[in-house]
C-alpha cells in the first residue's frame, strides 16, 4: 500500500501544519519565502504522485481516496491562514476578496460530500478538463499570494496606485478559480441531481 505515489500524497499532508506555521506571521518576509518553496514542493509532489501512480501500474484505492483530500486540506489551509491574517484583501474592493475563497471553500466541501453520496451508490463522478483548469488556478492564485508578502518590493504602478504584482496576480487568479468552481460544482450537481430520488 505504501508504494511512492502514495509517500508523496502522504509528504503533502503531514507538510500542511508546517506550511500554515511558515504562514501565521505575514510580515515574516523570510517565512514566506520559506512557505513559498515549501508550496511549490507540495505542488511538484502533486504532480508526480498521479504520473508515477499511472507510469508504474500503481493506482491504488488509497491513493484514489488520498489525492484529493491532500489538496482540499493544503488549498482549505492556506486560504484560511491567509485569511486570518488579513492577505485576501485589495485595492477597491478591500476584503471582499474573502467571498471568492469562501466559494472555494463550500464547493470543495459540497462536491466532497456528493462524491461520497455517489461512491455509496457506486456512480464515479470523473474529474473534468475544466475542474482541472480550476485546480491550476487555484495553486497559483495562493502561491501568487504567498510569494506578494515574500516579495512586497515586488511593485508597479497602476493608475493612481501601487499595487504588488505577485499579490495582485493571486486575487485576479482566484476570481477566475472561484469563477470556475462555481461552474464545475453546478456540473457535478447536475450529475448527482440525476441520483436523487
Amino acid at each position: 500500500m505504501l508504494t511512492l505515489p502514495n509517500l508523496l500524497t502522504l509528504s503533502r499532508i503531514v507538510t500542511v501544519p508546517l506550511l500554515a506555521a511558515l504562514l501565521w506571521w505575514p510580515t515574516w518576509r523570510f517565512g514566506y519565502g520559506v512557505a513559498f518553496g515549501v508550496y511549490c514542493l507540495m505542488g511538484i509532489t502533486d504532480y508526480f504522485d498521479g504520473y508515477l501512480a499511472r507510469a508504474q501500474g500503481a493506482v491504488s484505492k488509497l491513493g484514489m481516496f488520498l489525492d484529493p483530500i491532500a489538496d482540499k486540506i493544503m488549498i482549505a489551509a492556506v486560504i484560511l491562514v491567509l485569511t486570518a491574517q488579513g492577505i485576501l484583501t485589495g485595492p477597491y474592493v478591500g476584503d471582499m476578496h474573502v467571498i471568492a475563497g469562501l466559494i472555494i471553500l463550500i464547493r470543495e466541501i459540497a462536491v466532497s460530500g456528493l462524491r461520497e453520496f455517489l461512491g455509496g451508490i457506486q456512480v464515479s463522478v470523473p474529474v473534468s478538463r475544466l475542474a482541472k483548469w480550476k485546480t491550476t488556478f487555484q495553486m497559483i492564485c495562493l502561491g501568487a499570494l504567498i510569494l506578494g508578502q515574500a516579495m512586497p518590493g515586488w511593485t508597479a504602478d497602476v493608475g493612481v496606485i501601487v499595487v504588488n504584482v505577485p499579490h495582485t496576480v493571486g486575487l485576479t487568479t482566484l476570481w477566475a478559480a472561484a469563477a470556475l468552481t462555481l461552474v464545475t460544482g453546478w456540473d457535478y450537481l447536475r450529475v448527482g441531481l440525476k441520483h436523487m430520488d
